[in-house]
């Protein structure tokens, strides 16, 4: 069999198994295991076990479970419950003041955990109430809610990143600083649509009544304090790092660190938050574990193969397409994937056959891991099958129904498309400041 078939074969096995409800890692993981051994005999034992020693060396991925448990101690602890009250009083009376808001809080909440799954979930159950009690549009806030917490994957500290860094051999703190400014970027244009559309139609995004707008002066600052008091972890975890005066697993210790600090201070740290966070943190940390060992080893099968080489063939000689054209083709492929695959399981996935192509192309990696990221964030909103659809659907009260969650995310979709296009034609947007701070 030729190494073209072995590889088509590899695929068809690992889609088979995903199909029979198998877990990503599991599928990927026997599929690697079986194909070495059937390859190599009995040396293809060494590929589990070496992927296993690289993950076990691979000192940065202590980052991983500490800022998991940072979001959770600062989610637990309802400190970012505060963070929304700050905003609600302070944006309250602009038109659409509180969406804007809910973008803030999804930014803030992303820094806090790096996760997206984390910010639908506070979106959902802190701002899409409130939100609709105040009589704004159900279908923009339900897209606001899902556009902001699709910024978890982009804006530091990704854990998405993390996982692609470990795959593509990239520094961490690279990829962390090349998401910013795309991050941060993409939510001040959600910012900016939703401003006008408010302006536009007022009807959209009431302002909030005068009667819960008339606080003394002294309460809003100490709401402001206290919702602020996220962004100061952040801050005090990021600093010493950008400067150079923190290793990144340093900074992620005194992020945890911080959090608790802060918990305690607020007097919230009881014996249910610590296990929670404990539990949640260990629970996911494991998942990511398992799915990055199987990605090492079945990345290490298609580096045996010369598979790579293969297909960097079949596109630029037998097709005859440019680098740009393959490179649009991947991006679309994962559009594709998103409607039945989550964020994780699409990286590991294609990773052993992107990622070396895309180096083999003359593409740098660290702009291509964010060019993932964002196309990742317009699957997971794509109808009709994108995962933070459903997601939304599971969270949503009962007046919001499918046509409403579809209908609400287009918008966002096309703004996001934009933001990819900007990232594709001025790569600097994610490579100046890595390139500044690393510079140094």
């Amino acid at each position: 069999m030729s190494h073209s078939m072995i590889a088509i074969t590899m695929f068809a096995s690992m889609m088979l198994l995903m199909a029979t409800g198998q877990r990503v890692f599991a599928a990927i993981g026997t599929v690697a295991a079986a194909a070495g051994l059937l390859l190599w005999g009995t040396g293809g034992h060494d590929i589990p076990f070496s992927a296993a020693m690289k993950l076990m060396n691979w000192y940065p991925l202590l980052t991983l479970p500490m800022f998991i448990f940072m979001g959770y101690i600062l989610s637990e602890s309802k400190i970012a419950d505060d963070l929304y009250r700050m905003f609600h009083v302070w944006m309250g009376p602009l038109h659409g003041g509180l969406a804007i808001g809910t973008i803030a809080l999804m930014v803030l909440v992303s820094a806090m955990n790096g996760l997206s799954v984390a910010g639908m979930a506070i979106g959902a159950t802190i701002a899409l109430p409130e939100l609709l009690r105040r009589g704004y549009d159900k279908r923009m806030v339900t897209g606001v809610v899902q556009a902001g917490s699709s910024l978890g994957i982009l804006v530091p500290p990704s854990v998405v990143l993390v996982l692609y860094a470990m795959i593509a051999r990239q520094p961490v703190g690279q990829l962390w600083l090349a998401g910013v400014i795309p991050g941060l970027v993409m939510a001040l244009m959600f910012v900016v649509y939703i401003a006008i559309r408010c302006r536009l139609q007022p009807s959209l995004g009431p302002v909030l009544p005068a009667s819960e707008r008339n606080i003394s002066f002294s309460e809003k600052l100490r709401l402001l304090r206290s919702g602020l008091l996220p962004l100061a972890i952040f801050f005090a975890m990021m600093v010493p790092f950008v400067n150079g005066w923190t290793s990144l697993v340093e900074s992620s210790a005194i992020g945890a660190m911080a959090a608790m600090v802060a918990a305690i201070v607020k007097g919230r740290l009881t014996k249910e938050v610590l296990e929670n966070s404990v539990r949640n943190t260990l629970g996911i940390s494991c998942m990511f574990m398992w799915i990055i060992l199987a990605a090492l080893g079945f990345g290490a099968v298609f580096d045996g193969l010369g598979a790579v080489k293969a297909i960097e063939g079949f596109f630029t000689d037998q097709l005859g397409l440019s680098p740009w054209m393959i490179l649009i083709l991947m991006q679309l492929s994962f559009i594709v994937m998103g409607t039945f695959l989550d964020d994780t399981a699409m990286l590991v996935i294609v990773a052993p056959l992107y990622v070396p192509l895309v180096q083999a192309l003359g593409f740098d990696l660290i702009w291509y891991g964010v060019l993932y990221t964002i196309t990742t964030q317009i699957a997971y909103m794509t109808p009709p099958f994108g995962y933070n659809l459903f997601l939304m659907r599971a969270m949503a009260p009962p007046e919001i129904g499918l046509k409403d969650i579809y209908g609400s995310v287009l918008p966002f979709v096309l703004i996001m498309v934009v933001a990819l296009v900007l990232n594709m034609m001025f790569p600097q947007m994610s490579l100046w400041l890595p390139e500044y701070v690393y510079g140094k």
